[in-house]
């Protein structure tokens, strides 16, 4: 397999994801069967890679066999262990299909890291009830049919399990994607009320919160949006795909075994200082929306 086909256009390609150094020990996930969904995507695609290297067995889920296919490949060529899994988290009833799979195959789930999800660029006044429904469906009811079908096998099983769900940085700062901040602060109070619901049955729930992060999905903005990225953070840079894949780890590892109900902010301080126009910055604002 050439890295052609299957590396971002922007961001980490596969041969880097493979080797990137990485602070955690070869075995920290050592037999343990880790759900990623969005798996093929940027993000998601990184921490598929990062937990296998770390031992998982991953069910890497998305929509598009042909990308999960040669990522799992790419795997497999490293001696790396994952398989895939077309599903479309919008449906419950195909969610709840994967899962049985997924554990009749395993005997087992011990993790599932929420990455799927999407959204594009647009002031909020101009929302069509398509788009908006779009946007919650995913990255809102999407998420949740994920993390409800994991806890009540967890349940069902007597198996201890953790949710990492992949959100953005709702506190300040990212204008232009109205629904999708909807829709991941949904799942940012959802995390925290089920950290606490859950705990009874040894299961974690925490939130990553990736800033200015290259990945593909940047196409879908302006360059000059894209341009203007790494000065919405005080370290004046953008993040990579394996900034957020190690936060998810930390989590998902027994480095995070005390730790639920959190959200960890990965975006090189850009929730203290620093703003994100993602359909650019107007002119009242100071700065040229023409």
């Amino acid at each position: 397999m050439t890295d052609d086909t299957t590396a971002a256009k922007l961001g980490l390609t596969d041969a880097e994801l493979a080797v990137h150094p990485t602070v955690f020990a070869s075995g920290a996930l050592k037999d343990r069967v880790v759900v990623v969904s969005g798996g093929a995507g940027g993000i998601g695609r990184a921490i598929a890679w990062l937990c296998a290297r770390l031992g998982a067995h991953v069910a890497v889920v998305g929509r598009n066999q042909t990308k999960l296919d040669s990522l799992v490949a790419e795997m497999a060529d490293r001696d790396l262990k994952a398989s895939a899994y077309v599903t479309d988290i919008r449906e419950p009833d195909a969610v709840n299909a994967l899962f049985d799979t997924v554990w009749a195959a395993h005997g087992r789930v011990d993790g599932l890291i929420n990455s799927a999800g999407g959204q594009f660029p647009q002031a909020a006044i101009d929302f069509s009830v398509k788009g908006w429904n779009a946007v919650i469906n995913t990255n809102l009811n999407g998420t949740w049919y994920m993390m409800q079908a994991a806890a009540q096998r967890w349940r069902d099983h007597k198996h201890p399990g953790n949710i990492v769900n992949i959100v953005v940085v709702t506190t300040h700062g990212l204008h232009g994607i109205a629904h999708t901040i909807a829709a991941r602060s949904g799942v940012i109070g959802l995390s925290r009320a089920v950290a606490v619901e859950w705990a009874p049955l040894n299961i974690r729930v925490n939130c990553v919160a990736p800033g200015v992060i290259e990945t593909e999905g940047w196409n879908v903005y302006s360059p000059a949006a894209r341009a203007a990225y790494p000065r919405s953070n005080p370290m004046m840079r953008n993040g990579t795909t394996f900034d957020v894949a190690e936060a998810c780890v930390y989590f998902a590892a027994p480095s995070g075994k005390f730790v639920t109900g959190e959200m960890l902010t990965v975006d090189g301080g850009g929730q203290l200082w620093g703003e994100t126009w993602t359909t650019g910055k107007p002119a009242y604002f100071g700065g040229d929306d023409t």
